[in-house]
């Protein structure tokens, strides 16, 4: 399935029914009266947060949606039936914005989240409705609103705790693999990676995190050189960037140094917000340097890079290393996460004391309990 994570599209709610202006007209009932039914509402557009989902794709394509229109009212005081409703899934993560102006609508940021995009026209009234004991034959009535109707771009960042990035053919997908549950696609060619791939890293049987593979960056990524420029706007939600190195290059010439300065490089001009977050530093392939040059090698690149994070020692291929940097990332994001929780706010009015008591209430409770007999005195 292609990885789409754009869309635009146009949103219709139904319009409501209209209002009935009726009379009962039967055999031997003289002084009927208004019978007239208000019309139906329309129909609204929802959108679900849908964790089975990772891709725009369903909206490439389809991108006109509309709710049905409410049912107008009709005699006998029948009222008109609501509009169906439409309910568009969308992946976790997605941004939805005024086409128009730009203004972020919302962001779906929590699985089953679901939200009213377009509100459904309300129903115009009948003349039942407005009948009254100085009304008693109202004629009037009147049509139903108009449903919303609006434009919106939709943009995906995936929801992921670690961020993977590097120079193509670094290793990435290799790593995912071994740590996750991920399958991406292997191969010893450059640009293996076209879209990202999220995996769950579990470290213990209620311990785990997502980690998400990005296509490889190169020099000019940020000024839309190769493929990783466009995908770069997924690590803005991360908690951790993870800088796989290709510690054994085929071309001798290629300095590993020079690249992980290029691709900081590339994420300080793209966004520095996104240059600021922690990085972390794991040095792949290392099963390929010879057993005496490693140490050295490892050393030579500390002292060059300057790096102020972590660096790990790792070989993808044959899992070395990798369990001490994934227990190590658990703990770095699951401190991250506690952190980013909201203090708990304790109501002053439930307040307890040394002993384990409640506070002594006020002599006058608030309207909002004054009513609730755990408080009667």
């Amino acid at each position: 399935m292609k990885f789409v994570d754009e869309a635009t599209i146009d949103i219709a709610a139904g319009d409501g029914g209209n209002g009935c202006a009726s009379f009962r007209h039967e055999k031997y009932k003289e002084f009927g009266g208004p019978d007239g039914g208000d019309g139906g509402r329309g129909g609204h557009v929802f959108v679900v947060a849908d964790v089975a989902l990772n891709t725009l794709v369903d909206f490439r394509f389809s991108r006109r949606f509309e709710g049905r229109r409410g049912e107008h009212g009709m005699g006998a005081d029948m009222f008109g039936a609501k509009g169906e409703d439409v309910v568009l899934k969308m992946p976790v993560g997605t941004i939805i914005a005024d086409a128009e102006t730009g203004e972020v609508l919302h962001e779906l940021l929590v699985p089953g989240e679901q939200i009213v995009l377009a509100k459904g026209g309300d129903g115009g009234f009948g003349n039942l409705h407005y009948k009254s004991s100085t009304n008693r034959a109202p004629r009037q009535k009147t049509l139903g609103y108009e449903g919303q109707r609006l434009t919106v771009n939709l943009e995906l960042k995936v929801l992921a705790d670690v961020g993977l990035l590097g120079m193509p053919n670094a290793g990435k997908s290799t790593l995912i693999a071994a740590v996750s549950n991920a399958r991406p696609k292997i191969a010893d060619y450059p640009f293996t990676t076209l879209y990202p791939n999220l995996g769950v890293v579990r470290v213990a049987p209620e311990k785990s995190f997502v980690i998400a593979d990005l296509p490889g960056l190169i020099e000019g990524a940020a000024d839309g050189a190769g493929l990783g420029h466009q995908f770069l706007r997924h690590l803005q939600r991360t908690r951790l960037l993870l800088h796989v190195i290709d510690m054994a290059p085929f071309d001798d010439e290629v300095d590993p140094v020079a690249q992980a300065k290029a691709i900081a490089g590339e994420l300080k001009k793209y966004d520095k917000s996104l240059y600021d977050k922690p990085r972390w530093l794991a040095l792949n392939k290392l099963d390929m340097v010879p057993a005496d040059k490693r140490d050295a090698l490892v050393a030579d690149f500390v002292k060059r890079m300057k790096h102020k994070g972590p660096v790990f020692e790792i070989s993808a291929l044959t899992r070395e290393g990798c369990e001490k940097l994934m227990l190590s990332v658990f703990e770095h994001v699951a401190k991250v996460a506690k952190s980013e929780q909201p203090p708990e706010q304790i109501d002053p009015r439930f307040e307890t004391m040394a002993d384990g008591s409640f506070a002594p209430l006020p002599s006058v409770l608030p309207d909002d309990l004054a009513d609730d007999p755990r408080f009667s005195r």
